[in-house]
């Protein structure tokens, strides 16, 4: 099984898959040491060859991948596909477009929630893969026939994968299902965070405007550094260090010194000293400038009960249309519709999830449908 490791190899190869109508794509990566992932493999097949490409030999320049990624005529198949378009977008400035998912079009097809590649080559194919491979290091060379042997298979399949599926979609009337997610993954913001956002994956419970404008602060100046040391958030200082700072807000290295989570002596780095910038920038904030507290808006009187009304009808419809309730909304987003009717500005009130579900939500809360039990199984009725 060879592995292309020479430019000529890789613009021969890319050549020929250029002709296809689409390519199925696959990555080997590492990330446990590094914030952005470190390439060390890519998978492409059509119907009429397969590829397996080193990124990491010296003699290859990734330029044909990027244009064969770039290429409006060839559909690039992926399943769950983020983790590559990330890599995609992060060595090669760019979102590979068209894209089909696999793990999303399975949802729409009924089977289930976020389903793994080798359920679901199991189901539709029959076949079994070897999956022992998964977890080795793939910066290894020489890459072992085993390694080389799971990677290609990670492609292979996913051929009658995608053609199933996609006529599964077709037969169902549901290709535009796909596509509207489809412009949602290959959105260039998914993969291209401000710093200044990144407080919001942190989980904390925010009493004064001060703790979160050192979160903030202190979040962004995180991400940045990260970003630019090329090592994960936490090797920079971890989520509990942020939490502390914020409820005790030290102004100097020697109150930094005594918080719990800080390592002893670590107050004096230069690492320590660049935080504290950032921490008496946010208390330097003028308290009138201070960053509102996020709230979750009062529920109208009878929301409560509107939003088990909706649960019923989401499970209702799902199994109708035979797909995971989660698809078509979120335990939040029928919240937001039984409080906020038609300003619920939710997935599930826009583009397909509104003709399938969303429409017949607002009938629920207005009081224009009814739930009613029959013949031993719950109804919806006009």
């Amino acid at each position: 099984m060879q592995v292309i490791t020479t430019q000529s190899e890789l613009e021969s190869a890319i050549q020929r898959l250029s002709e296809s109508e689409f390519v199925t794509v696959d990555t080997e990566f590492i990330r446990e040491t590094t914030f952005w992932p470190e390439l060390c493999l890519i998978q492409l097949a059509s119907p009429d060859m397969t590829a397996l490409i080193d990124p990491m030999s010296p003699d290859i320049d990734l330029k044909p991948f990027f244009e064969l990624m770039a290429n409006e005529a060839v559909t690039k198949v992926f399943h769950a596909a983020r983790q590559d378009i990330e890599i995609v977008f992060h060595l090669g400035n760019l979102i590979p477009h068209p894209v089909f998912d696999t793990q999303v079009a399975a949802m729409v097809c009924g089977f289930g929630e976020s389903i793994s590649y080798d359920q679901l080559v199991q189901r539709i194919t029959g076949t079994h893969l070897d999956k022992s491979s998964r977890f080795t290091d793939w910066r290894q060379r020489p890459l072992s026939e085993k390694q080389l042997t799971y990677a290609l298979a990670d492609v292979t399949h996913l051929i009658d994968v995608y053609k199933y599926l996609e006529a599964e979609l077709k037969r169902e009337d549901r290709a535009h299902w796909v596509n509207e997610e489809m412009d949602v993954l290959t959105a260039r913001e998914t993969y291209d965070p401000h710093p200044e956002d990144s407080w919001k994956r942190l989980k904390m419970r925010f009493r004064k405007p001060v703790e979160l404008a050192v979160v903030q602060h202190v979040a962004a100046w995180r991400e940045r550094e990260a970003r630019e040391r090329n090592v994960p958030r936490q090797r920079i200082i971890k989520d509990d260090v942020i939490y502390e700072i914020a409820q005790q807000q030290p102004r100097d290295s020697a109150a930094l010194g005594k918080l719990r989570t800080i390592p002893k002596g670590w107050e004096r780095s230069s690492t320590a000293a660049a935080l504290m910038d950032s921490v008496n920038a946010a208390l330097a904030i003028p308290k009138e400038d201070m960053p509102r507290l996020p709230r979750a808006p009062a529920s109208p009187e009878g929301s409560s009960a509107a939003t088990e009304l909706l649960k019923v009808l989401l499970r209702l419809t799902a199994e109708k249309e035979g797909v995971a309730p989660k698809l078509l909304a979120s335990s939040d987003e029928l919240d937001r519709i039984a409080a906020e009717g038609e300003q619920a500005d939710v997935p599930a009130m826009h583009g397909w999830r509104r003709e399938v579900f969303g429409e017949r939500a607002l009938k629920l809360v207005r009081g224009e449908i009814a739930l009613k039990f029959e013949k031993r199984k719950i109804v919806a009725v006009e």
